[in-house]
């Protein structure tokens, strides 16, 4: 069983997917310290500006873990949220098709963050066919910190290989997964470049850009196939 790990981002970038539909698992770190502002609540949007924030509101305290992280009441924030994406992308050709199950989700009554984008991150998953389980580190009861928490993870699933972000060269302890009998895989993943509503083209947008833009095309594009991809590689 290939396994791979990440923190729930806001509606996250294409590498995230690309990684995610390569593994059987998806375990969401959840039970990590949040980090301010990153992407676990906000995201990019491509606007004939260039690019703009779609953010939610959180309330949190200096050490608050991600599971813990609650929605702010803040007033029309939905609505703001809404209509950033919206003005951005109401002309994208599969726009209406890709929008409704997204609204669906910011619809429900939801107070935790990490419950917000898990159930952003499962709708864009089915949006684009990707068949990967879910779970939450918080209901492994993994411990530890770094490379010792991602092994007790692949060390409680069972998991034979782990499917690492590139940046895990910088502090994954390979001795130890070795031992464990556990494969480490690095992603290699090349920022596609493709029709955007707007030029010139601007990458890490959020990947209801390009959801919006190609549809079901959107996998085959992250994957590479038949488009041209940027000469760097991004974390």
């Amino acid at each position: 069983m290939k396994i791979t790990i990440h923190q729930p981002e806001h509606l996250p970038w294409l590498g995230l997917f690309h990684k995610v539909s390569r593994a059987d698992v998806f375990v969401v770190l959840d039970n990590v310290q949040f980090r301010k502002n990153y992407f676990q609540n906000r995201n990019k949007a491509r606007t004939a500006d260039g690019w703009a924030w779609f953010t939610v509101p959180v309330t949190r305290s200096i050490d608050t873990v991600v599971k813990d992280v609650r929605i702010a009441p803040a007033a029309r924030w939905k609505e703001k949220w809404w209509n950033t994406i919206y003005l951005a992308y109401k002309r994208a050709p599969y726009f209406e098709k890709y929008s409704k199950p997204i609204k669906a989700e910011l619809d429900k009554r939801c107070e935790s963050l990490s419950d917000f984008n898990v159930g952003l991150l499962k709708c864009m998953n089915r949006s684009m066919g990707i068949g990967a389980q879910f779970m939450l580190a918080s209901e492994i009861g993994a411990k530890g910190s770094g490379s010792d928490l991602i092994l007790d993870i692949c060390k409680k699933l069972k998991a034979d290989s782990y499917l690492a972000g590139i940046s895990g060269r910088d502090y994954l302890k390979l001795d130890d997964f070795k031992a464990l009998g556990v494969a480490v895989e690095f992603q290699e993943f090349h920022h596609p470049i493709y029709r955007q509503l707007y030029e010139p083209f601007v990458p890490c947008m959020s990947i209801v850009d390009l959801l919006f833009n190609h549809g079901e095309k959107s996998m085959s594009i992250i994957n590479g196939e038949g488009v041209p991809v940027m000469q760097e590689l991004f974390l």
